[in-house]
């Protein structure tokens, strides 16, 4: 698998030649950093500012879990879903190691990605409780929220689409789907402490409203909020038998 820096680079139109040019190293050195060898801190955040990606996604062992500042729990925003780079969602389930969920109404978007169904797969069989609620295909909700985006009744296709990519899972130990009829106002993907939070906008299709990385800190904080919520559509979500 290529780093994320080859990525990276590549999204902004870069490549090894033009980021020696630019930071004044040898290309060598260029190399080595897609080879796997972590860069020093000004060059680390100089390339994050080159293509548009965070650090923490580039580099995630190179980031502390515990910030400086214990209260800003928001490691990075993106104005649209479309914006956040593949491997930020494929990289913050595997680091997960306590507890996955994912709720939303179809979370077409993320269950269509072989990696992450395999890194699902992989995290229940080592123990990792893991928990989908999505929407409810009868629910009056999925319908209004077709309707918002302007897609009728493709949300309930998606749903429907979500739970028959998911069914393999379900044979699993750890994992369990329920389905639920409730108001989303985000969708939210939680991996342990962290939580990649996707912002519902009326009239606006959730690939391109905004999205926050957060990482929880405080127990009664920004993440800790949304946390709850997670715990809260369980709560009324209804067993799914695939």
């Amino acid at each position: 698998m290529r780093h994320p820096l080859t990525r990276a680079l590549a999204s902004a139109g870069l490549n090894a030649l033009d980021v020696a040019t630019r930071l004044q190293v040898d290309p060598k050195t260029v190399d080595r950093w897609f080879n796997g060898r972590i860069p020093y801190p000004r060059y680390r955040n100089e390339l994050s500012r080159m293509t548009g990606w965070a650090v923490a996604d580039l580099w995630p062992d190179s980031v502390p879990r515990e910030p400086q500042i214990a209260t800003d729990e928001v490691r990075m925003t993106y104005a649209h879903r479309s914006l956040v780079p593949l491997d930020t969602w494929r990289s913050v389930f595997r680091r997960a190691n306590e507890a996955i969920d994912i709720v939303a109404y179809s979370a077409l978007f993320l269950l269509e990605d072989p990696v992450i169904l395999r890194t699902l797969a992989t995290k229940a069989k080592s123990g990792v409780p893991i928990r989908i609620a999505l929407g409810d295909v009868n629910s009056p909700h999925v319908a209004a929220r077709g309707t918002e985006e302007q897609i009728g009744d493709l949300m309930a296709a998606r749903i429907r689409n979500s739970l028959i990519l998911i069914k393999p899972l379900q044979d699993l130990p750890h994992v369990e789907v329920r389905l639920h009829d409730t108001v989303l106002y985000d969708s939210i993907y939680r991996a342990d402490d962290e939580a990649l939070v996707n912002i519902h906008v009326h009239g606006v299709p959730a690939a391109h409203a905004p999205v926050m990385h957060l990482q929880l800190h405080e127990p009664d904080g920004l993440t800790a909020n949304y946390m709850a919520a997670i715990e809260r559509v369980w709560s009324v979500a209804t067993f799914y038998a695939a």
